[in-house]
């Protein structure tokens, strides 16, 4: 065999495809950490079916044709940091091979090391013992095959880079300690090169079946608070305190009033003014209260049920005219935004939090929903504004996020690499109107290293790591990707990771309940908190998240 053409190469991509997808779970449970996040297989699957489904349609495809849908299908269905890398991988192999009619050994190889340069490039900080280490080391045997004049029969090259490959894979453990200690080797290196075996046999005849099954996509959902039926709360009551002197208690003591008479409460200080917001059925119990602190502006206050009211009535009124009710509001004729914002969380409580926040379009996925390119890209074309800003919320979707900046062409797209919900909290929390998109960002990002963040979820095996023995069933505190605390308790396991993250300047900690605590069990773990430090303050929000128990901030 001395040539692959694009009818061979649409078979192997789709052989490979249908490999990763036979067995993701096992590439899930190569996770290192013992929590239910361990989605590595899903998330390659997910992207490579993307383009999977595309190329499956093409019936006479060229290099040209199959190399589009390639690239553009991977890209917009990438999930998680190992999808975008896989989709950067297929997206440097295929501009290589643009313009050709068949592939060749010297074509191949350079279509192998654009493979892993794209996938270097579009990582801010490569780290070895990964997918790019085992990508690089076919890269490497590429070239030295072509150099040694070796690689004339192109299944023979083929075998030859995937065996490099498979050696560079065992070798992961060796440069991430990490590995090492929980046994396994790189999950997404290990993804890449199910995908390979899957390719390659398709094309030595090992296989015959190249159909495809694409399933749904993760759901995406606008959130706005006017939206909803049910409101508890019906006035939306903003203001500004302007305190004519600095006074360390105000913020405090407000908050906890207000927590008494509403919900969705945000009090900020900045020196000498204070910031409110809270969701109230009486504001001028609100506005009493902050004038005994000092003098109000900005004045806000907005009737919820009667906006809902009239959003339903008019759209009732169109309907019955036979009129079709416009997807967005750049279709309803509403006048553009100068900013705009779209978050990424899951759980009612935290929904809610982002939209009181100022967020216009909230996309539900986190940790195991890791949400695509398209649909950030989807949720950024919804928002009505020529900046939008993007808070991923999650360490596993900053680069997808990334991706969209490069898709969407008619407003700017501005992401802040928000890593946990605490951190798109403050964020949001620190931009303003006043300054320009640069300003923001750069505030909005100086905002979010001001905090700590953990959070507390379960353990789904046994192992031991960092000195710990953990159960399945344990509930586990995570700091940063440090495991801290380990317990069959979730307020110890919360309450130990809380201490930890404090220090002699902590003030605040924020605890964001899910969805398996109840108030009750939160509220006792800020008292035992608050017992132990008499000049912290606490506050209990809930988030309705799955899968982590708590969000934490310490500020």
């Amino acid at each position: 065999m001395d040539r692959i053409d694009a009818g061979m190469l649409q078979k192997m991509f789709l052989a490979g495809a249908k490999a990763l997808e036979a067995k993701k779970e096992y590439i899930n449970e190569l996770n290192v950490f013992p929590v239910p996040d361990g989605d590595t297989g899903t998330n390659m699957t997910m992207t490579v079916m993307a383009a999977a489904k595309d190329v499956s349609l093409l019936e006479k495809p060229t290099l040209e044709t199959l190399g589009a849908a390639i690239s553009s299908g991977s890209l917009r269905g990438a999930r998680g940091n190992s999808g975008v890398i896989l989709s950067q991988i297929f997206r440097g192999f295929v501009k290589s091979i643009k313009g050709h009619d068949e592939i060749r050994t010297e074509l191949l190889a350079k279509a192998v090391s654009q493979a892993a340069d794209t996938a270097y490039k579009a990582v801010m900080k490569p780290k070895e013992g990964t997918i790019l280490t085992v990508a690089a080391a076919g890269a490497e045997k590429a070239r030295e095959l072509l150099e040694t004049g070796t690689g004339k029969d192109l299944a023979a090259f083929c075998e030859q880079i995937s065996k490099s490959m498979e050696e560079a894979l065992l070798k992961t453990p060796d440069l991430l300690p990490v590995l090492k200690d929980a046994g396994v080797v790189d999950s997404g290196g290990e993804g890449l090169m199910t995908f390979i075996r899957g390719a390659l046999d398709a094309l030595n005849g090992r296989t015959a079946d190249f159909s495809i099954r694409v399933g749904g996509n993760t759901s995406v959902v606008r959130a706005s608070t006017a939206g909803q039926a049910d409101i508890k709360f019906g006035y939306c009551t903003e203001f500004i305190i302007m305190l004519g002197r600095k006074n360390a208690s105000a913020e405090g003591q407000l908050k906890e009033y207000l927590q008494k008479i509403g919900d969705c409460v945000v009090v900020v200080s900045d020196d000498e003014v204070i910031k409110v917001h809270v969701h109230t059925n009486d504001p001028g119990l609100a506005i009493q209260k902050a004038l005994t602190y000092g003098a109000l502006t900005s004045i806000k206050v907005d009737n919820m049920r009667e906006e809902h009211q009239e959003k339903i009535i008019k759209d009732a009124m169109k309907l019955a005219a036979g009129e079709t009710l416009p997807d967005n509001k750049e279709e309803a004729g509403e006048p553009e935004k100068q900013y705009g914002f779209v978050a990424v969380c899951a759980g009612e409580g935290l929904n809610g939090i982002f939209c009181d926040l100022g967020v216009d379009y909230v996309i539900e996925g986190g940790q195991t929903m890791n949400p695509s390119t398209e649909d950030i890209l989807n949720g950024v074309r919804e928002v009505n504004a020529k900046t939008v800003f993007v808070l991923p919320n999650n360490g596993n979707i900053i680069l997808a996020a990334e991706q969209v900046k490069e898709l969407c062409t008619d407003k700017e797209v501005i992401v802040i690499p928000s890593k946990s919900i605490p951190q798109g909290i403050e964020a949001m929390i620190s931009f303003s109107d006043e300054m320009d998109a640069a300003e923001n960002e750069e505030n909005m990002k100086e905002g979010m290293s001001a905090i700590k963040s953990g959070q507390v979820t379960y353990a789904v095996r046994d192992t031991a790591m960092g000195g710990k023995e953990i159960k399945q069933g344990n509930y586990i505190g995570l700091s940063e990707k440090s495991i801290i605390s380990v317990s069959g308790s979730i307020r110890t396991a919360a309450r130990e990771l809380v201490e930890y993250m404090l220090d002699d300047d902590s003030e605040l900690v924020s605890l964001y309940y899910g969805a398996d605590v109840s108030e009750e069990d939160a509220e006792r773990l800020a008292d035992v908190l608050l017992e132990a430090h008499e000049d912290l303050e606490v506050e209990v929000q809930y988030g309705g998240q799955p899968v982590y128990s708590y969000f934490i901030s310490v500020e």
